[in-house]
């Protein structure tokens, strides 16, 4: 069996197929966890959750690029259409606190990819970031559940804001970075930490090969981030969770072990950060 650790079913990439997506996951022993990137997404992430026993689950969350820090930005149609959201904390601790297959509070976490260009508005875009980012680790801690960072040429901010919180309190921090693409050194600063790194299909596009060599087993779960990132070899348009045995073939080759050990350890590991199965 393979956990797809990071999943869009929940898009509007799948508003017409979800149901059979998810079934032809199940049947190919692929579990899944759906993440939320807007209340509207997280909510769906629960239904859809909801509608099976076993097997799909749900995480939670605002992604930085919906949170509203005064700039515009684009909304993606393949998500939901919704481009930005104020973050209402009793809204998602409600709808955390609704199914026992919320496993993660989720994405969350900073982006830089589309920024302001003045010093000064860049300094307010990024401290309204980190501060949605804050409360929703608050909100994590706060329910005992591991948390899915999401983080995009903003990892040496992260380490910092993680950092920071380390030192500072006696928080325990438990979660995974998600489609990790930073470099050699800071997936060494994420593992210290106690994180995971989670791998999907930007290995078929970014050289993460080092990365992928010296990220113990142990701390490793594979995604697909799909609708995303489609691995060549699915000769597809969109992604699915099913895919995600194609990431699981490519880090047996680059760690030169056999793909059955990636699926063992992937799998393990994902069942004991989020507490399933």
């Amino acid at each position: 069996m393979l956990i797809d650790s990071h999943s869009h079913v929940n898009f509007n990439a799948f508003k017409d197929d979800a149901d059979e997506v998810i079934r032809r996951s199940l049947s190919n022993e692929v579990w899944q966890i759906n993440v939320g990137s807007q209340y509207e997404t997280s909510k769906r992430a629960v239904e859809l959750a909801e509608k099976y026993s076993e097997g799909v689950y749900a995480a939670i969350g605002l992604h930085p690029i919906h949170v509203n820090t005064g700039f515009k930005t684009k909304a993606d149609n393949e998500e939901s259409g919704t481009a930005i959201e104020d973050f209402d904390i009793d809204k998602y601790r409600q709808l955390a606190l609704s199914s026992k297959k919320v496993v993660a509070i989720g994405e969350t976490g900073l982006d830089y990819y589309y920024k302001p260009k003045t010093r000064g508005r860049l300094e307010q875009f990024k401290t309204k970031q980190r501060g949605v980012f804050e409360k929703q680790m608050a909100l994590a801690e706060e329910l005992g559940l591991p948390i899915i960072f999401h983080c995009r040429f903003a990892h040496p901010d992260m380490i910092n804001v993680l950092n920071y919180k380390l030192q500072a309190t006696n928080y325990k921090l438990n979660g995974v970075v998600h489609c990790f693409t930073g470099t050699k050194e800071e997936a060494e600063d994420y593992l210290k930490m106690g994180l995971y790194l989670g791998i999907n299909g930007i290995i078929f596009k970014l050289d993460l090969n080092e990365v992928i060599k010296d990220t113990p087993l142990e701390k490793m779960l594979i995604e697909t981030d799909c609708p995303y990132l489609v691995p060549p070899m699915a000769r597809a348009e969109r992604n699915e969770p099913l895919f995600v045995k194609y990431v699981a073939e490519r880090i047996a080759e680059i760690k030169k072990t056999s793909f059955q050990e990636v699926v063992e350890a992937t799998t393990r590991n994902a069942r004991e950060l989020f507490k399933i199965g």
